[in-house]
């Protein structure tokens, strides 16, 4: 066996993570990493935060804070829930690090010095109030597509297409407003086009056990040319260009981004680090569809120049887009299930969560996950089918066996053959345990863990047919049998979930009074199936999986609800100074169901552990409402005691951090992202109606 570097894409640290991240990138990689480790390969499975590019910059202006303050408050937030998740990195960096600055700066120098830049003089858009060039993220106006304003210089949010700033219709500096002008600036170039003959068209087409998707969108960008690129860039936030007289210039967030799986190795292991990208290491790249070009044609490009024996990366599962209740996901509306929110509001629920993205993973097209879907698969397949199963068998091992495995008769082993359950611990392997490893090392991670169900099916149909609580009055030997048997079938079970669903295989092990070793995991995926030998003893069985209600369903309905009235309601950020565009039309009725009121702040404190949330108690007429109201980062609580604000009353209500907010007050935003209060301009009357 070779070696293996996998790779998860580095989360961007501008947000938190989703679930639409974890269905396209992080669960699938995982679960290939959990199972490569047990069958005993020699990995690093290699991730971290992706820290630079113009976003960053734009949230920081934004919010008043640095670039390296939003960083630092993501990369903690996406790092606990990918812990808490149980992704299993054997790292996990990010690109502010000393030794990602080392590294992507020596990377750069060796091209530099091989002669692979050209270094191009060109007309780049400057601001003349700002006196500096603006990134593509800098540039807004109108999208020639779809004509939505607000598109920025490289991509229109609202219909998706990828443009540049030259095809934007009345250009203007998101920083300033200003109509931005041409200005000369050198830059330093990746020639693709001279790479694509002189390398990618032979990589790309040698890939032929890539997946349709990937191959697919390679072969596109090939067939329409590929175009030389600019690796460097006129900004401030990003790691500076090693060169004489560079100064102002970074490094391009996507070609020192996936140099951060490098920098992230050589931080992890610094005596070995390169072993793992060199040679004969195979390099895995786990990643969404909306960065196959970077990782499929401009990182090995860049690995190709390098030469020093590098390797490509050999396989790249790209998958699609995971859709949310029938939208698209949307992190700019807050439609979405953010990992971390659902940690703190589902404790102990992060199994069913990696199930249930495993099972609608988006491996060949685009899929939805919708909370009513979620309710059915873990109410159906994890407590119907696999709880039900390993409850079956403890209880039942417990009250006819004392909790002991019994032994197998020779007269019991004759009964069950002749029931047509010739059972062999060898075709438990090859035909229920085999084709999970086998899809798993296929990248087919939904088939993997329908395999795995089977497992439990199976178990469910024998101890069905077998019915030992009926056989226990005429033949307990017989049944005695059944049960053993029954309880091999759980074990390997058990041993099968690990990779899908390491907290709940963990508690069934626990249930089992069982300790694999790592030998007897390996034997497990490689060869064998397992067994738990005769008057071993289980401990005492409890349920392996929650019920998912109704309650908590219509309450996660309701928090999604709650986020489009407030995008709807909340006045629209920008991040241009000018007026935002207006919205669609709507009709009175429409907005006649908004319940707007006068309230009155009597206490307001900040919520613990919440950067950004005030608890606020509002003074609604004759009632007290709690509002939680995510502008920590510009009030103190003593300076909103005793405001009248403009409080939108009929909101669904919204748990956040075990704190029910019931409504929301409206606040304006003016152009440099300050937030201020919408009061009337004399006092009235609390609770007072807004007409």
């Amino acid at each position: 066996m070779s070696r293996k570097t996998i790779t998860a894409a580095l989360p961007y640290a501008n947000g938190p993570v989703h679930i639409g991240h974890l269905a396209g990138v992080y669960v699938p990689a995982d679960i290939y990493a959990r199972t490569l480790r047990m069958m005993g390969e020699e990995l690093l499975f290699i991730c971290g935060s992706d820290e630079h590019g113009v976003p960053i910059t734009l949230r920081a202006r934004k919010e008043g804070i640095t670039p390296q303050d939003v960083v630092d408050r993501y990369h903690k937030t996406i790092g606990d829930s990918f812990q808490d998740l149980g992704i299993s990195f054997d790292t996990y960096s990010r690109t502010t690090s000393a030794a990602h600055k080392q590294t992507s700066q020596e990377f750069f120098s060796n091209l530099l010095e091989k002669g692979a830049f050209d270094v191009q003089v060109s007309e780049q858009y400057f601001d003349p109030e700002t006196q500096q060039f603006l990134a593509d993220r800098y540039i807004v106006g109108s999208c020639p597509k779809c004509s939505a304003e607000g598109a920025y210089g490289d991509q229109c949010e609202k219909c998706g297409s990828t443009l540049s700033p030259d095809e934007l219709v009345n250009p203007k500096s998101a920083l300033s407003g200003a109509e931005p002008i041409k200005k000369e600036t050198r830059n330093w170039y990746l020639p693709l086009d001279r790479l694509q003959s002189e390398f990618l068209n032979e990589y790309i087409g040698s890939r032929q056990n890539w997946k349709s998707n990937v191959l697919g969108q390679c072969k596109s960008w090939l067939n329409d040319g590929l175009k030389p690129r600019a690796m460097t860039r006129d900004l401030e936030w990003g790691i500076p260009v090693p060169v004489e007289g560079a100064d102002g210039k970074v490094l391009y967030v996507w070609f020192e981004a996936p140099i951060g799986y490098i920098s992230a190795t050589r931080e992890l292991r610094p005596d070995d680090w390169e072993f793992w990208w060199t040679g004969d290491s195979e390099v895995i790249h786990f990643i969404g569809k909306d960065n196959i070009v970077f990782h499929c044609i401009i990182f090995p490009a860049m690995l190709h120049l390098r030469g020093d024996n590098y390797c490509v990366p050999s396989q790249v599962p790209a998958n699609e887009f995971l859709n949310l209740e029938g939208q698209k996901i949307s992190t700019s509306r807050n439609w979405a299930v953010w990992l971390h929110e659902y940690l703190q509001e589902l404790p102990n629920r992060q199994d069913e969560l990696r199930y249930v993205l495993t099972a609608i993973a988006p491996e060949t097209k685009d899929s939805e996950f919708t909370w009513k879907d979620y309710q059915t698969r873990v109410n159906s397949e994890l407590v119907g089918i696999l709880g039900n199963f390993a409850n079956r068998v403890l209880v039942l091992l417990q009250k006819y066996n004392n909790g002991v495995i019994p032994e197998v008769s020779d007269q019991a082993q004759a009964w069950m053959d002749a029931s047509n359950y010739s059972w062999s611990i060898e075709d438990l392997w090859s035909k229920r345990i085999a084709p999970i490893a086998q899809s798993i090392q296929e990248y087919r991670f939904r088939d993997a863990q329908f395999a795995m169900m089977e497992l439990a099916r199976y178990g469910n149909k024998f101890l069905a047919d077998l019915e030992p609580w009926k056989k226990v009055k005429e033949d307990p030997e017989a049944a005695s049998a059944v049960l053993a048997r029954a309880v091999q079938i759980l074990y390997n079970t058990a041993l099968a979930m690990e990779p899908f669903m390491p907290f709940a295989s963990q508690r069934l092990l626990d249930q089992l009074n069982a300790q694999p070793s790592a030998e007897s995991k390996k034997a497990f995926w490689l060869s064998q199936a397992q067994t738990l030998a005769a008057g071993h003893s289980i401990a005492q069985p409890s349920l392996l999986f929650q019920r998912v209600e109704d309650e908590l369903v219509e309450q996660q309905m309701a928090k999604l609800q709650a986020s489009l009235a407030a995008s709807a309601a909340a006045p629209a950020a920008s991040a241009q100074p000018a007026t935002p565009a207006f919205k669609p039309m709507i009709q009175y009725d429409d907005f006649a169901k908004l319940d707007l009121r006068v309230a009155t702040v009597n206490h307001c404190e900040r919520v613990p552990k919440a950067d950004k949330l005030l608890k606020l108690e509002l003074q609604v007429g004759e009632e007290i409402r709690t509002v939680l109201s995510g502008i920590a980062q510009h009030f103190e609580p003593e300076a909103v005691v005793g405001k009248q604000v403009l409080y939108l009353a009929n909101l669904a209500p919204r748990v956040m951090r075990g704190i029910e907010s019931q409504g929301m007050i409206l606040m304006a935003e003016d152009a440099e992202g300050k937030l201020h209060f919408m009061c009337p301009d004399q006092a009235v009357n609390s609770g007072a109606g807004v007409a």
